[in-house]
């Protein structure tokens, strides 16, 4: 993977993801049920076929998270568990970068130094799975909210280089 932005994105999102999709449950029933009922007035978007697309995109959608989720889970084992725990606690937990220096002894320098290879561990881990960035950005085109946390951390690498 060129960047790590993929990496911190899909880390930083994995704590959303089970409400996501128990959110997308709670659409898909509430369509199957709303088909129940037939209105003359919204012919088209009630009848069978449209319930039933509607619903199968939502399932396709759940199943796309449900699978970034088990690529993140899959991916941190495959690090080490230092690399792992920093990850986490940076971008999964939210802690700040002087709480997690503190907490593993390390100074600043050195904290940022090991977050980077952590990060980098990460995204090479993924790409052992078959999800390079070009896959991820094809896989969650459609995912725009998480099209726009990648691009503020793509935005802040820019700013630094």
């Amino acid at each position: 993977m060129r960047n790590n932005e993929w990496g911190k994105t899909l880390l930083y999102v994995y704590k959303y993801l089970e409400r996501v999709t128990d959110s997308i449950d709670k659409l898909v029933s509430r369509n199957a049920l709303n088909s129940f009922y037939y209105n003359r007035g919204s012919e088209g978007r009630n009848n069978v076929l449209s319930v039933a697309e509607r619903i199968i995109k939502l399932s396709e959608r759940k199943a796309k998270l449900i699978n970034i989720k088990v690529l993140v889970d899959k991916s941190l084992c495959l690090i080490d568990k230092k690399s792992a725990q920093l990850l986490i606690e940076r971008y999964m937990d939210g802690d700040g970068f002087k709480e997690i220096s503190q907490r593993h002894n390390l100074i600043l320098r050195t904290y940022f130094r090991h977050l980077y290879q952590a990060e980098v561990s990460f995204c090479q881990a993924m790409a052992r799975l078959g999800f390079n960035s070009e896959k991820i950005s094809s896989y969650l085109a459609e995912e725009k909210w998480i099209i726009e946390i990648y691009k503020k951390f793509l935005a802040e690498e820019e700013e630094v280089a």
